[in-house]
């Protein structure tokens, strides 16, 4: 029995967490999907639109009218928040969930009031999050100093497909030429995934610098006529793969055009200063030959010259005993004293 009540128990639907009814970061059921965001299955057509289906956006102000249209992400891509409290928080939400208020800690991302500086300036920017407006608006109150995002569109406005929160960029009421999105979930875009450029899932890292770098490819952006032009395969990691493979190393490259250019025809004075260099290098081998023999040959001579000079030294030795015996001799017999008994024995 205890063990039936067990099974009974596991398979009961769980409750889900405040955090998780709140944010875009966990979803159920979530439908599994490769790098690029694609389903497995292959499929990333959206739902129809119903025909009396509004856009999302208003229209387009005066000011914005020569601007292309930038859909950034919130949670992971601009700020991380938490339940749990945070030191060195940037700020602190009050939520209300269940008739509790719940206090939500939020860290902006490095360099992220420059971005939205510049973007404001670039674009015509809008907030596009899965994460509730209740949580999201206030978020983006605090955020947004300059109010640089012209509209703000939460979860409602996503489509929910096969377990995931989807931004249909069709239904923002721009040409989609001239529309970006910046998200860190590949499955937000996964509709769209030319028009996408990923950034990495931020949560504490003081040392990122992921904002600041992707500013200069934006400012480019901004100038195309197209973002299709810039972006087009750019998140398709088949495509990227394959052109690594057939883009030759900077080595072969060198070495092609080294024998492209050994193929062409030479000129009278390439000719002569070929010919220069040949015997400059056959005159450089022939000295470095002679010089080796000439380092080896003193090796064997030394030898013998060590042979003979021993000899000669034995020699010397010998005349100088000899004619060191002849002086003392002459000196004894200058000086009258008595021969030896060997003078006297050779003399009998």
């Amino acid at each position: 029995m205890k063990r039936l009540r067990n099974d009974v128990e596991r398979l009961k639907p769980q409750k889900r967490g405040f955090f998780q009814s709140i944010l875009c970061c966990w979803r159920r059921n979530r439908t599994k999907t490769n790098q690029n965001g694609t389903p497995i299955d292959g499929s990333t057509t959206p739902p129809p639109l119903p025909d009396q289906q509004r856009y999302l956006l208003p229209q387009i102000r005066h000011s914005d009218m020569h601007k292309k249209c930038m859909v950034i992400d919130l949670d992971e891509t601009l700020v991380h928040s938490s339940f749990k409290p945070i030191p060195n928080a940037d700020f602190i939400v009050p939520v209300e969930i269940d008739g509790t208020i719940h206090q939500v800690y939020v860290l902006k991302r490095p360099y992220v009031d420059e971005f939205l500086r510049k973007m404001g300036e670039l674009y015509e920017c809008v907030l596009f999050t899965a994460s509730l407006a209740k949580y999201a608006d206030p978020v983006a109150d605090l955020l947004d100093k300059w109010n640089v995002f012209r509209a703000r569109l939460f979860r409602e406005s996503c489509v929910y497909y096969r377990g995931n929160y989807i931004k249909d960029l069709n239904r923002l009421g721009r040409d989609l030429q001239k529309i970006v999105i910046v998200d860190n979930s590949p499955a937000s875009y996964i509709f769209h995934p030319d028009n996408a450029v990923p950034v990495k899932s931020w949560f504490d890292d003081a040392s990122d610098c992921e904002l600041l770098e992707l500013i200069p490819l934006f400012e480019r952006l901004s100038k195309v006529d197209s973002v299709y032009s810039v972006l087009c395969n750019s998140n398709n990691p088949l495509n990227n793969h394959n052109q690594q493979q057939q883009q030759p190393t900077q080595s072969q490259q060198q070495l092609q055009q080294s024998q492209q250019l050994q193929q062409l025809p030479q000129t009278p004075q390439q000719q002569q200063q070929q010919q220069q260099q040949q015997q400059q290098q056959t005159i450089t081998a022939t000295t470095i030959i002679t010089q080796a023999s000439t380092l080896s040959t003193p090796t064997i001579l030394t030898s013998q010259q060590q042979q003979q000079q021993q000899q000669q030294q034995l020699q010397q030795q010998q005349q100088q005993q000899q004619q060191q015996q002849q002086q003392q001799q002459q000196q004894q017999q200058q000086q009258g004293s008595p021969p030896n008994h060997n003078d006297l024995n050779s003399k009998t």
